[in-house]
């Protein structure tokens, strides 16, 4: 019985290879991480600033699904050192070539993309250099393919808010602006403001983990290389046939009228919206979420 359940053990294990590296992309060290065999799918983590550390469960579960699923820390963040930081090494358009290295060092001819948030406008802008590389697309609860969401973002947020927590977030905020980037204070701010990316605000922690690993340098530098180059892929995709799937929660800090503008752009398009679910599909509404995932990727 114990050698039976040796095997099983490591018969599970192998099938669920998990591999770890860090390869040179231009003037960065590129780390990532791949899952399970099969099918690739490059998840690009949301932020602008985060690493990927965050989205292990996602790519373990899509792994679960015969996929091999890749997560990657974005340039300037997590194991993905910088020499310097400045808006000529963090811009959109080295990142498409870290995204093209990976691609290559993995000996990948085509992928599926899987954008979360900011990651979906990363997804957007590397499909109008590289369309060519992308099997199928998928935007969950993404950034829209302008710069239009920004001009109310905030107001969401505060709406998704109590007032004891906008208060306590501007607190904190303050502090952080006037120079006091001490632990506690970014634990504190954490706290409040993961309350507006979850529904079920039980999963606010989660979030609030998250959200004190990020480098806010890394994102001025992003947005300001958004501004630079006019991000608008809204007239880019006539041409696109690859299947796209868009996941929208109704409660997001994100529209679903943003997430109606993504899926109206590509030709071959599926929008799904989730009730009662923030900006965290897998958290909020586990069930539709993966279930929608699954069906979109098994299908022709």
């Amino acid at each position: 019985m114990k050698l039976v359940s040796f095997i099983l053990l490591f018969v599970f294990s192998f099938s669920f290879a998990q591999t770890e590296e860090i390869i040179r992309s231009g003037n960065s060290n590129l780390h990532y991480k791949t899952f399970g065999a099969g099918k690739p799918i490059l998840i690009i983590n949301g932020g602008p600033g985060m690493n990927c550390d965050g989205f292990s469960y996602l790519a373990k579960e899509l792994a679960k699904q015969n996929f091999q699923t890749i997560i990657y820390d974005q340039r300037g963040t997590g194991k993905s050192d910088v020499e310097k930081v400045n808006n000529e090494t963090i811009t959109m358009d080295v990142m498409v070539e870290d995204m093209e290295n990976l691609r290559k060092h993995l000996k990948i001819d085509k992928w599926i993309l899987l954008g979360h948030s900011f990651g979906g406008i990363m997804a957007s802008y590397y499909a109008t250099k590289h369309p060519e590389r992308i099997e199928k697309l998928i935007f969950s609860s993404s950034g829209g393919l302008n710069m239009k969401f920004t001009s109310y973002v905030q107001q969401r947020l505060n709406n998704n808010l109590t007032k004891v927590q906008r208060d306590s977030l501007s607190y904190y905020q303050k502090k952080l602006d006037s120079g006091d980037s001490s632990k506690e204070t970014l634990q504190l701010r954490a706290k409040y403001l993961a309350n507006a990316y979850v529904f079920d605000k039980s999963k606010a922690p989660i979030i609030a983990e998250r959200l004190t690993q990020t480098k806010f340098e890394i994102n001025s530098l992003v947005f300001e290389s958004l501004r630079k180059i006019k991000f608008d892929c809204t007239n880019s995709f006539k041409n696109f046939k690859q299947p796209v799937l868009v996941l929208q929660g109704k409660n997001d800090i994100i529209t679903t009228e943003t997430a109606t503008e993504i899926s109206n752009a590509f030709p071959n398009s599926k929008l799904i919206l989730m009730n009662n679910c923030g900006h965290y599909g897998w958290l909020d509404a586990n069930e539709i979420y993966f279930n929608s995932i699954n069906n979109f990727l098994k299908s022709e």
